[in-house]
């Protein structure tokens, strides 16, 4: 699952980003910086244990809710990272962490 993760979310949505070989082109580079900074803006990773359990439990939703839909990770993404596709099976792989990671949350802020 962490794998998943780093693999199929990390670029945009942690601090961990690796930056293909175009980033240091505009325009590539304008519209990379642009969504990343918005990807973070949504939820980080990196900075996921420094939000409020009310929060977490609302981004926990959301992801559950953004790759159910299949609108995580964007289709945009795999033009340069088709490593990062994931399958169903992977996909409900993460489903159910975020549920996990979710209900146990909510368990530690009833405590």
């Amino acid at each position: 699952m962490a794998k998943i993760i780093n693999n199929s979310c990390y670029d945009c949505h942690s601090n961990e980003t690796r930056y293909p070989w175009y980033s240091n082109f505009a325009p590539a580079s304008w519209f990379l910086k642009n969504h990343i900074n918005e990807g973070r803006k949504h939820l980080n990773f990196s900075t996921f244990a420094t939000y409020e359990p009310k929060q977490q439990v609302d981004k926990l939703e959301e992801c559950v809710e953004m790759v159910e839909k299949k609108e995580m990770p964007l289709e945009s993404y795999f033009v340069g990272h088709q490593d990062a596709k994931i399958t169903d099976e992977q996909r409900k792989i993460l489903i159910n962490y975020f549920k996990k990671e979710k209900t146990e949350t909510v368990r530690k802020m009833t405590l």
